[in-house]
């Protein structure tokens, strides 16, 4: 495994993540959940990310059994907060009760005297970027939170938000967490950018497209029983890639990814590790198995020419084209 600083903070993540958001707590047994953990961190890897929201606390409570069979200090344990936990209307986004309420919460489910990184999940526009930045300082200064962080904040909101902490005089955000995949490319617009000027760096979701870029759907076929499409059909997101002609592209993908002796999924992950900025790609795992063959991408580097004809496989789907 290979480490990456996070933005310009000090801390080193692996370039392969662990994620939980559909999976622990909810269709994969607490046990086998166990297990990708373990096969992650026996792996090398050390950025385990989860969420207050993922099953209302389950997967955070998952995640945090698992890792208290490791040394405190040799992982990176992530989390985040804004969506709603409870029916109360203080009992969601950013606002200094919530923010401080749900670490309390997070710090007690997952029985840690601290979090690595704590996340906004999304943005609150119903509640000033000062107050919830001065909240996030002052969990810091606690020691009950060493870093801080966004997800799917925009450019501008990423902006406001670095300079508003600069007159405050607060600590800086070091990491954002989008979506980001060969399918979902909007970051490559101007959020890796604001970033970069900044000093945060991308730990990335969905790398894999929510399994589209593992090689698992066909194009013409019928989803398999087993997968995520079969078995959450409110998943408006995957359902938008099962789309002959993204699937298509996908399978070209995959006779490219096997020209250099890689899986579809390893290609993947190493495409998208090839931007700097990115600190981490998190995956989702149901099989240790699965852990296993994602962490090989971090040894794969791809040419330009690989690259180049990568970009021409991908312009061939409407609306997938490389952004300019």
């Amino acid at each position: 495994m290979k480490y990456r600083k996070l933005g310009k903070s000090g801390l080193k993540v692996s370039e392969i993540g662990l994620g939980s958001w559909l999976t622990y707590g909810t269709a994969t047994e607490a046990e086998t959940a166990q297990a990708c953990i373990h096969k992650a961190y026996d792996l090398g890897i050390n950025f385990f990310d989860t969420a207050n929201a993922y099953n209302n606390g389950e997967a955070e409570k998952v995640m945090g059994d698992a890792l208290k069979a490791y040394t405190r200090s040799s992982y990176v344990l992530a989390t985040k907060v804004f969506f709603p936990m409870g029916k109360g209307p203080n009992d969601r986004g950013l606002s200094r009760k919530h923010i401080v309420e749900q670490c309390e919460a997070s710090l007690k489910r997952m029985g840690t005297d601290y979090i690595d990184l704590y996340q906004c999940h999304r943005f609150d526009s119903d509640t000033p970027v000062e107050e919830t930045l001065r909240a996030l300082d002052d969990l810091t200064a606690q020691g009950k939170v060493l870093y801080t962080g966004i997800s799917e904040w925009t450019a501008d909101q990423i902006k406001n938000a670095a300079d508003t902490g600069r007159r405050l005089g607060l600590r800086p955000l070091v990491s954002n967490q989008p979506i980001y995949n060969m399918f979902e490319r909007y970051i490559e617009r101007d959020v890796i950018q604001a970033c970069e000027r900044e000093g945060m760096g991308q730990v990335v979701f969905s790398p894999l497209a929510q399994g589209v870029l593992t090689g698992k759907y066909k194009p013409g076929q019928a989803v398999p029983p087993s997968s995520r499409a079969a078995n959450d059909k409110t998943n408006g997101v995957i359902n938008s890639y099962l789309r002959d002609d993204v699937l298509q592209v996908a399978e070209k993908l995959e006779r490219l990814a096997g020209s250099i002796g890689a899986s579809l999924s390893q290609f993947a992950l190493a495409w998208v590790l090839r931007q700097p900025n990115i600190s981490s790609a998190i995956i989702g795992s149901s099989r240790p198995a699965q852990v296993e063959e994602n962490v090989k991408a971090a040894e794969i580097k791809l040419t330009d020419e690989l690259l180049a004809q990568t970009e021409a496989i991908l312009a061939e789907v409407s609306g997938f084209a490389p952004l300019r």
